[in-house]
């Protein structure tokens, strides 16, 4: 006769989660790291930017027509956006400090390519290795913030690192503007170049990926079908489509303005001389900066802000757009043109609203790729702008109003969009809120 079976044994009680790491403690150490990782992203601002300063001494030294022009801020931008989303896997698996000394070597050999290039074809190809090295720049930034700094300051460390952009861009309209009139093409071009081999110095010497003991996760091997997942993933969340739509919908008309069709426009259409022309850009970027810090503020306090904000910003970029170009008689007045650039430059603040939506709509392990999504759409709406107005304006023979015109079809695009997605994201937020509420209750002291 067999034995009886044993009683079974209790089950035993579920193991606890790993800890997660404290958060990284800030301090100097934490200030000096990212200012030098800001840096990279200033410099890289200011190669991407100064193109817009020269636009005219471009056409002439090279002898290409409007279409022909645009087609240097257009591929860099093709190649930009194209890299977001793998930019983002590297960042993951190779670290900040890596992928950063790669942008730099990049960016400063395209900047130095289209200072010494020879021909059309060859400064085309140095704009592409440029915008390659630009495309590793803000992401690693990001990046690097969450890696020194506490989760609560994160909103103001982006809005920090985006100030630092701006001032790249102030950067090019005011001191490359003055050397192209005093050096000249290949000594300003060249010369900026040596930047880069400023921060890539500075990158090899003081950067680090982390601080000692708050090393992340090793991230799985990033193959194909875990590319596939974690795209779809963050594509299926509203969050991330909106932010992406709200990014494509600002940003492009002063980026448009501010890459290289500002300048043409002031001086030819407009005619203002290049110096006050580039006061006028000059304009932009300190709009940029003061709209920013309100922006940041506000929506740290109020979080619903955050699509009034977007849409407030789209209806006076359209409405002093409009104005300007339908302006009576052949020239807009100079207040007009002021306020323009006023307006123009709550586009960059408002861009970056749609990192908000996405950021709360996916874990951690997605933030790098729907943070890509999110940037993509903004130079997308930009290198289709610049296109457009080129062919415009050759099939025009050189009517600003009809090429400008452009802008209003993608701001319809874009609004169409974030009307049509805002409803259903604020739902996914709401449930997410009550999830965590819910689960914060159910968790054992």
């Amino acid at each position: 006769m067999s034995s009886s079976p044993a009683a079974p044994s209790p089950p035993s009680p579920p193991s606890p989660p790993s800890p997660l790491p404290a958060d990284p403690p800030g301090g100097r150490r934490a200030a000096l790291v990212w200012g030098v990782g800001v840096s990279v992203y200033l410099v890289a601002v200011v190669f991407r930017t100064s193109l817009g300063v020269a636009g005219l001494d471009a056409a002439d030294r090279f002898q290409v027509n409007a279409s022909a022009l645009s087609a240097f801020s257009i591929v860099q931008l093709l190649v930009y956006a194209g890299m977001q989303i793998p930019v983002g896997l590297m960042v993951d698996r190779l670290g900040t400090r890596k992928v950063l000394t790669l942008g730099i070597v990049l960016f400063t050999l395209g900047q130095l390519g289209f200072a010494l290039s020879p021909s059309y074809a060859t400064a085309l190809a140095a704009r592409v290795l440029l915008g390659c090295g630009d495309a590793m720049t803000f992401i690693s930034v990001l990046r690097l913030g969450n890696r020194w700094f506490p989760a609560r300051r994160g909103p103001l460390i982006a809005q920090l690192a985006g100030l630092f952009g701006v001032l790249g861009n102030l950067v090019s309209t005011i001191v490359l503007a003055r050397m192209l009139d005093g050096l000249g093409w290949t000594a300003t071009f060249a010369g900026s170049a040596a930047a880069g081999l400023v921060v890539l110095a500075l990158v090899l010497l003081f950067l680090k990926d982390h601080p000692e003991g708050y090393a992340p996760e090793p991230v799985p091997h990033a193959g194909v079908a875990y590319v596939r997942r974690q795209i779809a993933a963050a594509w299926r969340e509203p969050g991330t489509r909106l932010g992406m739509w709200v990014h494509f919908t600002t940003q492009f008309p002063a980026m448009v303005f501010l890459l290289l069709w500002g300048m043409p426009f002031l001086a030819e259409a407009q005619g203002l001389s290049r110096g006050r022309a580039g006061e006028l850009l000059t304009l932009v970027v300190l709009s940029n900066m003061v709209v920013g810090l309100a922006y940041g503020q506000i929506i740290a306090r109020h979080h619903a802000a955050r699509t009034p904000l977007a849409l407030g910003t789209v209806a006076a970029t359209a409405t002093l757009w409009a104005a300007t170009i339908a302006y009576p008689g052949d020239r807009a007045p100079i207040w007009l043109l002021a306020t323009l650039c006023v307006v123009l430059g709550a586009c960059g603040p408002a861009s970056m609203i749609g990192f908000d939506f996405a950021r709360p709509a996916n874990p951690s392990e997605r933030q790098g790729t729907a943070s890509g999504i999110v940037n993509i759409g903004g130079f997308t709406a930009s290198m289709t702008t610049l296109l457009a107005v080129g062919v415009l304006l050759d099939a025009t023979g050189g009517d600003y109003r009809v090429a400008f015109s452009s802008v209003f079809v993608l701001q319809a695009l874009g609004l169409a969009q974030i009307l049509r997605l805002r409803g259903r994201t604020a739902r996914r937020e709401r449930e997410r809120l009550v999830a965590s509420r819910v689960e914060a209750v159910h968790v054992p002291a």
